[in-house]
């Protein structure tokens, strides 16, 4: 088994409860773990025995683009949508940070990380 990770993938989004985080919108850092067979890319050294990152990367933007109130929402989205377009996943992991959240004080980000297991491959949740 292996682990492909992206990151600190930054991106400029709306994502917030507050009318303002909304409109002006505030920048974010995203970091992608995903846990997969790889022993075919290993001995073939072929794209097609794993995951073109390029990919996970565009379908993380195009998740982070889509204005949501909490960040559990959008990692989420970006889960459910990677796993399902990629069935021989096993596990993945999303870490999404809110540069300078709006808390009346200095805080350098506000964390959320969420999993996911496979269930196409009957791993434990």
């Amino acid at each position: 088994m292996g682990k492909l990770i992206l990151e600190d993938m930054e991106f400029y989004a709306y994502h917030g409860c507050f009318k303002e985080e909304q409109q002006i919108g505030g920048r974010f850092i995203v970091n992608m773990e995903i846990s997969l067979n790889t022993e075919e890319a290993e001995s073939n050294d072929n794209l097609s025995g794993t995951i073109n990152y390029q990919d996970v990367y565009d379908m993380i933007g195009t998740q982070m683009q889509i204005k949501s109130k909490l960040l559990e929402n959008v990692g989420r989205r970006i889960l459910d949508a990677i796993i399902e377009k990629f069935d021989f996943i096993e596990h993945a992991k999303i870490k999404i940070s809110k540069l300078n959240p709006p808390i009346g004080g200095k805080v350098k980000a506000f964390t959320v990380t969420l999993e996911k297991f496979s269930e196409k491959n009957n791993f434990v949740k």
